[in-house]
């Protein structure tokens, strides 16, 4: 039998985080919804912060100094060694393939999954020759597809850091996550893209929290918090994902639908150079977990070489 979870002021559970202010407000609005649903005081869950990896290199792209694990390693380090209860991340920055002992025990309502430009009112007007700054692969790959006479150049760091290369000139435009900016309240910034002809990001918007599958007692709180209809599409696309073998360097981009129990999940799939993209869709049952590698395999069927090569599927 399980044994119930009962924490207090004096013996919280511990809630790991990355330390940027966007990781604490995600962790915050995590605290906030589990202390709701289970009538706690605020005190009950403390916020225990690390400074990820992924957070300490910002001259290089993510992809060349190891990839998404660089978001998640300490906090999964802290999670099997119990110094931390539950870990919260955003979904989009968690490997496709996780440790089997570690299972994602809820997913929070999902934000506005759009991209923000920031610098220009539409990717049609951006200055002809324009730098766009960015390090992810889907956002360069689709912004040079679409607009193939502008120049990507690196950009990474939190919001702050990025919006302030911007302001110093180091780049014309850039692009962010409408999620992001509005858990921060910077709803002010910035024109968002319309997702049916500007692909987001796989299971961006999205909050995950995740613990030891082993305790039981922690998932079963977890439970609670968990917002099926975000879970499913979020499943959906890291099935995707997982039957595409993409990696840090593999720019595809996704939007999910959904209507009742039935899903929609389109996808595009390019060349880094933006020069090639390839699109199909599939409509399914939630409960299908078989459709989203079915589409992975349409797609990477069609795909020419130049796209195929940067992914591992069949």
């Amino acid at each position: 039998m399980t044994t119930p979870v009962t924490p207090s002021a004096a013996n919280p559970l511990k809630l790991g985080t990355r330390r940027s202010p966007l990781a604490v407000a995600q962790a915050e609005e995590t605290r906030r919804r589990l202390c709701a649903a289970h009538g706690w005081d605020a005190s009950f869950v403390e916020l225990v912060t690390v400074v990820a990896s992924g957070d300490q290199v910002l001259d290089r792209p993510l992809a060349e100094i190891g990839g998404k694990a660089l978001w998640t390693k300490e906090l999964d380090a802290w999670l099997a060694d119990g110094s931390i209860d539950f870990a919260v991340h955003s979904m989009k920055d968690v490997e496709t393939e996780r440790p089997e002992t570690l299972v994602i025990a809820a997913v929070l309502p999902r934000e506005d999954v759009r991209d923000v430009l920031v610098g220009a009112e539409s990717v049609a007007a951006i200055p002809a020759g324009a730098r766009v700054g960015t390090s992810a692969p889907r956002r360069a790959a689709q912004m040079l597809h679409a607009r193939p006479d502008v120049t990507v150049v690196g950009f990474r760091g939190n919001v702050a850091t990025r919006l302030g290369k911007l302001e110093a000139g180091e780049a014309d435009v850039t692009l962010l996550a409408a999620a992001g900016l509005n858990r921060l309240g910077e709803t002010s910034v910035g024109s968002p893209l319309d997702p049916e002809t500007w692909l987001p990001a796989p299971a961006q918007g999205a909050i995950g929290v995740e613990c030891l599958a082993a305790r039981t007692n922690i998932v079963a709180l977890l439970s609670a918090i968990d917002h099926k209809p975000s879970h499913a599409a979020i499943d959906a696309e890291r099935g995707l994902l997982r039957g595409l073998g993409g990696t840090c360097h593999s720019p595809i981009a996704l939007l999910t639908t959904a209507e009742g129990d039935t899903l929609t999940l389109r996808a595009a799939l390019f060349s880094p150079d933006g020069a090639e993209r390839v699109e199909a869709s599939t409509t399914f049952p939630a409960s299908d977990t078989q459709a989203p590698a079915a589409l992975a395999h349409a797609l990477l069927s069609s795909a020419p070489e130049a796209i195929r090569r940067h992914f591992t599927g069949s």
